[in-house]
């Protein structure tokens, strides 16, 4: 696997961020350009900054895993959606340049302040939902560019059947699908996680373009996400997966920090080991 970072999860500007990735051993990286860099709205996207950042990373020896645009595409104020499509469009052109492995994003409620509500997982929702990534969808294929959706059980594609609809929907080969087992959990569902995982790996295996590793643990009527090895998951299911059917594929650590960082990457590199 080619294991990597989110970069907002290490502290320093960005030079120090890309130094610590190469010397903790990464190989790739997840970029919010919003939480790192010198991110001005969209308008600062420009071919010559796309084109600088591809080579900060190269002589790190660091591939863009991710691009990340974690906009609402079910927003329902017609105004916000259309700076909203024009955000996608704009990572998207900057991702063809960067030569980022994909543009992440997840899939949104249907309230302007992107919260969970009693809609979030009804069928205007998603058909709301999928009307947009259609239009982004067709954007990234302009550029030759993949847009890979991240389910997240508080989201409106939550789960496997709902990602595998949305996926057959739009029939296009330059969406795919970030794979974060603990973002499909709740305080209800979490102790069926081995059932969770096994019908998402069925249903979407050829499609699953990133895998994000983290950890939870359960604290009152909340999961919470940490460092891998941290929490309560078993990395049996995943682990086996990456090793039978995804070679090379981009998996990056979530939730990390300084005090565990090491631990967390070490830990995940012997399960792969064994």
């Amino acid at each position: 696997m080619n294991l990597g970072i989110r970069l907002h999860d290490i502290v320093g500007e960005l030079t120090e961020k890309l130094e610590m990735a190469r010397t903790y051993g990464f190989s790739c990286a997840h970029l919010a350009l919003s939480k790192v860099g010198n991110y001005q709205g969209i308008g600062s996207l420009t071919p010559g900054y796309a084109l600088y950042l591809k080579k900060m990373f190269a002589s790190h020896n660091l591939e863009v895993a991710v691009l990340g645009c974690y906009l609402n595409l079910a927003n329902p104020n017609p105004a916000a959606m259309k700076e909203i499509i024009s955000a996608y469009q704009a990572h998207i052109r900057f991702a063809s340049l960067l030569q980022a492995g994909v543009v992440g994003t997840e899939t949104g409620c249907p309230n302007e302040m992107y919260s969970f509500d009693e809609q979030t997982h009804t069928e205007e929702a998603l058909s709301y939902f999928t009307q947009n990534l259609k239009q982004v969808v067709r954007i990234a294929e302009k550029f030759g560019v993949i847009l890979a959706i991240e389910p997240v059980y508080r989201h409106i594609v939550h789960d496997a059947k709902t990602a595998r609809r949305v996926l057959d929907e739009i029939n296009s080969s330059n969406l795919q699908i970030i794979f974060d087992p603990v973002n499909l959990l709740s305080v209800d569902n979490h102790q069926q996680r081995e059932h969770i995982f096994a019908e998402f790996i069925n249903l979407l295996a050829d499609d699953i373009a990133v895998i994000h590793i983290k950890d939870y643990r359960v604290e009152g009527n909340e999961i919470i996400s940490c460092a891998c090895k941290t929490g309560m998951m078993d990395y049996t299911r995943i682990v086996n997966f990456i090793k039978q059917k995804k070679p090379y594929i981009h998996v990056t650590l979530e939730d990390t920090n300084a005090q565990n960082v090491v631990a967390a990457k070490e830990f995940l590199e012997e399960l792969m080991a064994g």
